[in-house]
């Protein structure tokens, strides 16, 4: 039983009575051509979001490895506290006094004096077993409990895993919200209607649209995930949200059952920019003066910043992130060749104008795109940057591809109104540049590594021919014979 045992312990989870969350999960995030995650483990990204709000603890229920490998990646993307970890073995697991061990954690661990609340996460195993974190208390001593399930088995990507914790910390705040008043967030609350916005940005990207939305009398609400407990109710107490990542369906169901309307695409590029301004002036009937005034003050700075920041070249998009077709809109307004975007996110109502945008320029996109998706458009478009995954970066560099890695190199950009519009020119020219120093370095290393000669050796490889044929013999000796059992 491991992540590679997925139909399994979708199962064994089932019939432990996990039925209703699987088919929710399901539901929110169905899956494409592939049945399991293709990258790092979805928990991460539940992981990350507790790890990055203040006043919150985080407590993990999985395997020993699972827990190493997700804490490991937690520090290295920056976490400064520990992460809860509660083991378990076979005899607790199957008597139920894992769930007791949990229960017995978060009680010691409820301090009203250091957090607001406590996030518990069921990993596979725990989840496949049917542990009832549903059972925990609301609350103890004050501090609220969160228990969620994020198994490799029932969420396709780590950001998709993002949409779980964030929708199940606005459904707990949502109840708070309707049981009586709630505490105010320490930076205060603004004296215009708020716009908030869904999915994690560089941090100038909220600072501009709340610039761009200062015209309409409008102000930028709290980012979601937040950093803060309070900030979830200021982020209900919005007249609009913003999707600027799509996938955040158990979110959006939150803020639309308090009556908020949501908003697809994002202030991206020129077209973007004045497509999305229209579309929050209609959400909070705007007078078409106030929608105006913004779009005469902040399109002819975008449509100057894109004349200045030319890309020539054609490049294939790929990511996990979410926000991969925006980018891919940013970059052909910058002038560059898209003709395919993939991106690991299925699809959904709030990326639909992208889509159609992308299309109508000859794009292709791939939604819940495949490694081989990914892999098969770069190899056949031979761009002269390929933007993805650490795999397909990995391959565009075998085959002397200049390539950026989107999470690192393209999401620590801004991207919305004027600063966006010339923030990739110079990276994406830097790393096209260097297409003749991947050709030599290619023809340099050619044929070493691969084949026969991969891996370390003095002198010629030990080459053994008759070994492998008689291998080979073995294997066409068995498939034949499982194709008569077949036909059998």
């Amino acid at each position: 039983m491991g992540c590679a045992s997925t139909s399994e312990m979708e199962r064994a989870a089932r019939e432990a009575g996990q039925s209703e969350l699987l088919d929710q999960y399901a539901a929110d995030y169905p899956t494409g051509p592939h049945d399991k995650p293709q990258s790092m483990c979805p928990a991460f990204g539940s992981l990350r979001v507790g790890l990055r709000m203040r006043r919150v603890a985080t407590v993990l229920s999985g395997s020993a490895c699972c827990v190493y490998g997700l804490t490991f990646v937690s520090h290295f993307y920056g976490a400064r506290r520990s992460v809860g970890y509660v083991p378990f073995n076979s005899e607790t697991l199957v008597t139920g006094k894992l769930f007791e061990d949990i229960r017995d954690a978060v009680h010691a661990q409820a301090d009203p004096e250091k957090y607001d609340a406590i996030v518990v996460t069921n990993l596979c195993v725990p989840t496949a077993s049917g542990v009832p974190l549903r059972l925990l208390p609301d609350e103890i001593n004050g501090v609220r409990i969160v228990g969620i399930d994020v198994p490799g088995f029932g969420i396709p990507t780590h950001a998709e895993a993002k949409d779980v914790l964030a929708g199940a910390m606005l459904n707990y705040a949502r109840q708070e919200i309707e049981a009586g008043p709630v505490a105010a967030p320490e930076a205060g609350m603004s004296d215009r209607p708020t716009v908030s916005l869904l999915g994690e940005m560089f941090p100038a990207d909220p600072v501009m649209i709340g610039a761009m939305l200062a015209p309409m009398g409008l102000a930028a609400g709290p980012v979601v995930p937040c950093r803060e407990w309070r900030e979830l109710y200021s982020a209900l107490d919005c007249g609009a949200v913003a999707a600027i990542h799509p996938f955040y369906t158990a979110a959006v169901r939150e803020f639309q059952a308090a009556g908020r309307p949501v908003i697809g695409s994002a202030p991206v590029g020129l077209d973007g920019t004045a497509d999305w301004l229209a579309a929050i002036g209609d959400a909070f009937a705007s007078s078409a003066d106030a929608v105006a005034a913004s779009q005469n003050a902040f399109l002819p700075a975008i449509k100057g910043a894109l004349a200045g920041a030319r890309i020539e070249g054609t490049i294939t998009l790929s990511g996990y992130e979410g926000s991969e077709l925006l980018v891919a809109r940013l970059l052909i307004e910058s002038g560059a060749q898209v003709p395919y975007v993939g991106t690991a996110c299925a699809a959904s109502p709030w990326s639909a104008a992208d889509r159609e945008w992308l299309e109508a320029r000859g794009v292709k996109v791939k939604f819940r795109a495949s490694l081989e998706d990914d892999l098969a458009a770069m190899e056949g478009v031979k761009p002269d940057l390929a933007i993805g995954t650490t795999p397909v970066v990995q391959k565009a560099k075998e085959l002397g591809v200049p390539s950026l890695y989107f999470t690192n190199l393209i999401s620590a950009r801004p991207l919305m109104g004027p600063a966006g519009a010339g923030s990739l020119q110079q990276v994406v020219n830097a790393a096209m540049g260097n297409r003749d120093r991947m050709a030599s370095m290619k023809a340099f290393f050619e044929g070493v590594g691969t084949g026969d000669t991969a891996g370390v050796w003095e002198g010629a490889p030990n080459l053994r021919p008759d070994f492998r044929a008689a291998h080979q013999k073995k294997l066409d000796k068995q498939a034949r014979a499982a194709k008569a059992a077949e036909m059998i």
